[in-house]
């Protein structure tokens, strides 16, 4: 799993995940590839593509081009040289924006920088999911500047007035601020872009008072509403986020796998909205629902405020979206899926985290999965799988791996069960009838110790394929021995049994085996006859190893064998190995070399074995309904 990304903390995740029904994914870096760049850009009148000229005074795009490099951490950085991609170091949304700076503007933001360190900020209020938006105030002669930056709504809603790109101010008025929402920030969100919203503001404290009335000896940096408002916005950008090129085709076979991938996300519901379609989350004509984190707790609760589990259980069935969310409310969709009655059995959820505040959605689910580029310490902590990639296909292999680990031990007890019923059967019915067995307890200790430990191996290095997302999930009551194991089981079963009896009891007149057999022992050398027998069981055995790969009733036992190259080597070992034994054993393994015929024998009745899988396969292993019993 190390090799598909994954890094595993908690072995119980493994198995887990493979009887997932639900994947609660983040979309920036998970669904996409984390590599912001701003494509769209509106500065108080028209859009204009980027990157494309820029009608901007020098005075405007001074003060736009501060805004973005003071109001940014200053471990964000972009890196461009000639020979080299571009490389984006920290978030990459606030990248997105430098990157803007100095290649579209043409201005250096690291001067910038240098002209307002950190240390000379007033207040900084740092990005939450909570507030969505981030602040710095600078002094600057005769007072302050405070810049603020974040989700275009919530900032635009803050702002009294818009600074166009000729330097000219006009109010933002009711009807304007609905105009700039629908058509310039649900323009770009249609198109899949994450909009933000830049804007400052001027508090004049010369005189002994600030420009909107409050006294210079009163202002109250700590009370960030007061201080974060009657902004001027600058303008507002479209950052496009690509959604990887992997996805689309990942998520369409969790849906055929009957993985159900709901996308939780702080972005634009209708950015949202636009990025699950192109990754097939949600399709036109579907039923799907779409909700932003406000509505989603307005629908779920009662009128005490409290959650609701009977009203979440009508929305999550349908939700495969959820927009501009909070960790709270990750959690609370994790949870109410976890405890819900809706469906026949118990959800299993998986979900993707990589900040501080995802941790309780990562421990409260069933598998918590933390990014291991993009996430924190805390989020790594209280994950049971660190995606080393942060991509979402990363998931979907260890989905494949933990039904693989499933059906891997499935195998080996198909495998192992059935040589333990026949030489049980054959043991017993021999020592009645006969007061002796033919199954020595060195030849018996060999089978076990050797071939069924070369055969568990066989089974075990067994890789994961794509049929295992082809299934539905097993769920987390699913019998590790189904009702088709068990008919194989008894029905191979069956077959070496009485294909031993018949060699014991019938072997001597056929075969032409003349020995003078002994209670315990056979007088003289050991017996051909015993050896026959122990022979042909180790040889079946051998041969019903292929038939063990197959526990859901496939055709083919030999689909895929040589995909596992461990297979077939230790397939030709445990054959070979079995002929060293018995042609060279002697007394220690209580054996005697057998004819050409004889070792014919062996392989006949192991062939057989292959066969009769097949007619095992006509023997129905689910109950099926009759019409007539329910006219």
């Amino acid at each position: 799993m190390m090799q598909d990304h994954n890094l595993v903390r908690h072995l119980f995740a493994c198995e887990t995940m493979g009887c997932a029904t639900t994947i609660c994914s983040d979309k920036t870096g998970t669904l996409t590839t984390n590599r912001m760049t701003v494509t769209a850009a509106w500065f108080g009148r028209d859009i204009h593509i980027i990157p494309g000229h820029l009608p901007l005074d020098e005075v405007t795009k001074e003060l736009v081009c501060t805004a973005i490099a003071v109001n940014s951490s200053y471990s964000s950085d972009v890196i461009i040289t000639p020979s080299a991609p571009l490389e984006q170091r920290g978030n990459k949304t606030e990248c997105a924006l430098l990157h803007f700076v100095q290649s579209s503007a043409n201005m250096d933001y690291h001067s910038i920088r240098q002209a307002n360190p950190e240390d000379s900020f007033a207040k900084v209020y740092t990005f939450n999911s909570s507030r969505k938006s981030m602040s710095t105030v600078l002094r600057i002669a005769g007072g302050y500047r405070v810049f603020c930056k974040g989700a275009a709504e919530i900032v635009l809603a803050k702002c009294s007035s818009v600074l166009d790109e000729s330097g000219t101010t006009y109010p933002l008025t009711a009807e304007r601020f609905d105009v700039i929402s629908q058509k310039v920030i649900s323009s770009m969100a249609s198109d899949g872009l994450r909009t933000l919203c830049v804007a400052y503001r001027d508090i004049n404290t010369s005189n002994g008072r600030q420009d909107f009335g409050d006294n210079a000896q009163t202002i109250d940096f700590e009370n960030e509403n007061s201080v974060v408002s009657g902004l001027t916005c600058l303008g507002i950008f479209g950052v496009e986020d690509p959604v990887r090129p992997e996805v689309p085709k990942a998520i369409r076979r969790c849906q055929g796998a009957g993985v159900t991938v709901r996308m939780v996300t702080g972005d634009n519901v209708e950015t949202a909205r636009s990025i699950a379609r192109k990754c097939g989350i949600i399709r036109d004509g579907d039923e799907s629902l779409v909700l932003e984190g406000k509505e989603f707790n307005r629908l779920i609760t009662d009128e005490l405020g409290n959650i609701s589990q009977m009203k979440l259980d009508k929305i999550w069935p349908s939700l495969r979206v959820l927009a501009r969310s909070t960790p709270k409310d990750k959690f609370t969709l994790v949870e109410g899926i976890i405890n819900s009655k809706a469906t026949k059995h118990r959800e299993v959820v998986a979900v993707t985290g990589d900040g501080t505040n995802d941790a309780p959605a990562l421990k409260k689910a069933d598998v918590g999965f933390a990014m291991g580029i993009a996430g924190t310490d805390v989020a790594k902590e209280a994950s049971d799988i660190i995606l080393t990639d942060d991509n979402f296909i990363s998931i979907v292999k260890a989905c494949m791996w933990g039904r693989n680990i499933f059906d891997n031990v499935s195998k080996f007890l198909q495998f192992q069960l059935t040589v333990n019923v026949a030489a049980l059967s054959v043991s017993i019915i021999s020592a009645c009838v006969l007061g002796d067995t033919p199954l020595k307890a060195v030849p018996m200790l060999w089978i076990n110790m050797i071939q069924d430990t070369l055969g568990s191996l066989a089974l075990a290095t067994e890789p994961p394929g794509d049929a295992l997302l082809k299934r539905k999930p097993y769920g987390r009551k699913k019998q590790i021995i189904s009702t088709t194991i068990a008919r194989n089981i008894l029905g191979q079963g069956i077959y070496q049994t009485v294909v031993l009896l018949s060699l014991l009891f019938l072997g001597p007149k056929y075969f032409e085996i003349h020995e003078i057999r002994q209670i315990g022992h056979v007088a003289g050398d050991p017996s051909v006859l015993y050896t026959l027998i122990f022979n042909a069981l180790v040889v079946m055995t051998s041969f019903n190893l292929i038939n063990a790969r197959c526990i859901h009733n496939e055709a083919n036992v030999f689909t895929g064998i040589f995909r596992n190259i461990y297979f077939p080597v230790l397939w030709t070992l445990m054959m070979v190995t079995q002929v060293l034994v018995v042609e060279f054993g002697g007394y220690a393994f209580s054996t005697t070399p057998l004819s050409v015929e004889q070792w014919g024998i062996s392989l006949f009745f192991g062939v057989g074995s292959l066969l009769w899988y097949h007619v095992l396969r006509l023997i129905p292993t689910k109950r099926r309904k009759m019409p007539f019993l329910e006219m």
